[in-house]
């Protein structure tokens, strides 16, 4: 290009000769530049994420979402400090149904006084302190809390049993526990004590317990118990000195240091848990938020349905408060698809989350007409696969024309892949979205660990500053998914495309093997939601004696509406494959839930089971 101006110049061409040699070098190089992006092997891996991609860059099954923007090297007390300054009287968080507000200063300021009182406790950086409740004020302020204490909070299943918090508890060393009285049928003091009988003589600070021997601390959001202190007693217990213990200490903490312990839902096997660090989340609260327009929204309202004690919550809405700045508005304590249909119109929220299962509660709302949504531009659908079905409805029926999809794991804090709200219905309904900034992708054969070619379905695998630190005290577990080069494997099978658009068909363990051929319930799933009088789907696989399983799937109706066997695989003919074709069928009227929203895998085995005694008896096909 060069050669040819300076050609230009030494024969003195004329004007508008110059001009023409000009504009046609300059799109000869730009060609010539692309191509060699293109085609060279160097540039082939990444792809540019400060917008939806649009050139294919991609020529195999391993992306790198380059970004503009660096890594954060903050922590989360730093990230809160920072919104804090830029906007001391917006509101930060909203409890609708305890009528609980505050502004990012009150918030701060009840931040600093918690945590200078878990200091006066004796509680120190390091040490565990477990957060077990539903979504309450006193979670979000002690999640921030610890943060600023250095001390590690555990979110513990507010769900969780006798059996199950005892485990938990114990499994990562709890010092303190935070919980209510109750909520609902969980008699959460009650069952502390039946954990540690020890509690109701014991000075409160100084539990002392044969079944957990790290507990000391048990501290009660809503009343005096016995053996414990009340929330109070937190907010009044520091003095001046301690206040200065807690500024000193920010000196000592790091964005590398862990924050938080998410225990993995357990279905495969006893809960893990899952380590997460400063950097981790304070950066995949930031990159979420600026994929989906936090950064340059000023008046985001996050309607926050989903449970803090998951990812989904306490990242995607916690962490990005104090990233982003937006305010965060919490319908109810638990789950309730009504209140967060009111929320939404008393609070004018302007973005919303939820799970599939949420999603599909508030679209079918009887009475969803009444409410005034016109203040939604956008919404996130993660948690388990999302039906296409579902999102188009979620844009028709709620005019959420900004919903996005969004995928991660626990372990990887949470999201790896998401979409933008820019991008068309199909790819927002038929795939997780592209790869996230500053992350690693790549779909390999499970076995042999090779990148398969550009829509070859394999083990998605991530790396980057995301991945967990480890599971807590597990060195062996944490081998088992993380490799030495620090890839983490998801289980999950998917495929992508040059974009490095991603699509889930399942998790591999879930795989249907009928007769050789490998069927992804994900992909049966996806396809029964189409149908006008579905309103839910699972499919799961039983055994067969001829074909090794058989794939039945599990429905409920949209209400009202009636279906049989064969209508379902009448619809399925021609469709889809002859062999993920339901053989037998199910209509139920409900799905037993997580809390999460998820099907529990409990439930799952029993219906298995009997499958299994079903078909031994060997009934007509379909018969059910």
């Amino acid at each position: 290009f060069l050669v040819l101006m300076l050609t230009i110049r030494q024969t003195k061409g004329t004007h508008k000769t110059s001009q023409i040699i000009f504009v046609l070098c300059f799109i000869v190089t730009c060609a010539v530049s692309c191509l060699t992006f293109a085609t060279t092997p160097s540039f082939s891996s990444f792809i540019h994420v400060d917008g939806p991609p649009v050139v294919p860059t991609l020529t195999t099954s391993y992306a790198h979402g380059t970004s503009s923007t660096p890594l954060l090297h903050d922590t989360v007390g730093g990230m809160l400090q920072k919104s804090t300054e830029r906007h001391p009287d917006k509101e930060a968080v909203v409890f609708v149904q305890d009528g609980v507000r505050k502004t990012f200063a009150q918030f701060q300021q009840e931040v600093d006084q918690a945590a200078a009182g878990l200091l006066a406790l004796g509680l120190k950086k390091g040490d565990r302190l477990g957060m077990w409740g539903p979504n309450i004020y006193e979670w979000i302020l002690f999640q921030f809390a610890t943060a600023k204490a250095g001390i590690i909070m555990v979110s513990v299943n507010p769900a969780y049993q006798l059996q199950e918090v005892e485990f938990a508890l114990r499994k990562v060393g709890c010092k303190a526990v935070v919980c209510p009285t109750q909520f609902k049928t969980q008699q959460y003091c009650d069952m502390l004590r039946k954990i540690c009988p020890e509690i109701d003589s014991s000075i409160p600070g100084d539990i002392q317990s044969t079944r957990l021997p790290e507990l000391r601390t048990v501290i009660v959001t809503d009343s005096r118990q016995p053996g414990m202190f009340h929330f109070d007693d937190v907010m009044q217990a520091a003095g001046s000195q301690h206040m200065q213990q807690l500024q000193d200490l920010q000196k000592k903490i790091v964005f590398d240091d862990p924050i938080n312990i998410q225990f993995t839902s357990g279905t495969t096997g006893v809960p893990k848990g899952a380590t997460l660090s400063h950097h981790n989340i304070v950066n995949n609260a930031y990159f979420v938020g600026k994929r989906v327009g936090y950064h340059w929204k000023p008046h985001t309202r996050v309607c926050v349905p989903v449970p803090l004690y998951h990812c989904f919550g306490s990242v995607g809405a916690g962490i990005v408060m104090a990233v982003h700045g937006t305010t965060i508005v919490f319908p109810s304590a638990g789950y309730d698809g009504k209140a967060n249909i009111a929320a939404v119109e008393s609070e004018r929220c302007t973005f919303i989350y939820g799970t599939p299962t949420m999603y599909v509660d508030m679209v079918n709302q009887p009475d969803l007409k009444k409410y005034d949504l016109s203040s939604l531009e956008g919404g996130i659908m993660a948690g388990s696969p999302c039906p296409p079905e579902l999102v188009r409805k979620v844009v028709s029926v709620m005019g959420v024309k900004g919903i996005t999809i969004a995928y991660g794991t626990t372990e990887n804090s949470p999201v790896t892949f998401m979409c933008s709200p820019l991008d068309n219905m199909e790819r927002k309904s038929e795939t997780i979205g592209y790869v996230s900034d500053h992350l690693e992708a790549k779909i390999v054969d499970p076995t042999t660990e090779q990148v398969l070619p550009l829509g070859m379905s394999g083990e998605i695998m991530i790396r980057g500053y995301c991945v967990m630190l480890e599971y807590w005290n597990e060195k062996e577990k944490t081998d088992e998914c993380i490799t030495k080069a620090r890839w983490y494997k998801t289980g999950d099978i998917g495929s992508m495309d040059g974009y490095s658009y991603c699509k889930v068909n399942g998790r591999s363990k879930d795989m249907i093997i009928r007769g050789g051929e490998n069927i992804y319930p994900a992909e049966i799933e996806q396809f029964l939601h189409t149908h006008p009088k579905v309103k839910e789907a699972q499919v799961v696989g039983v055994k067969d004696a001829r074909m090794g399983e058989e794939v039945c799937a599990c429905i409920k109706l949209v209400e009202g509406q009636e279906c049989t066997t064969e209508e379902i695989r009448d619809f399925c003919k021609g469709q889809v494959a002859h062999f993920k074709i339901p053989r037998y069928v199910l209509f139920v009227d409900s799905f037993p839930l997580t809390i999460t929203g998820k099907v529990t895998f409990f439930w799952l085995l029993i219906n298995l089971l009997f499958f299994v005694l079903v078909i031994s008896c060997k009934p007509p096909l379909g018969c059910i």
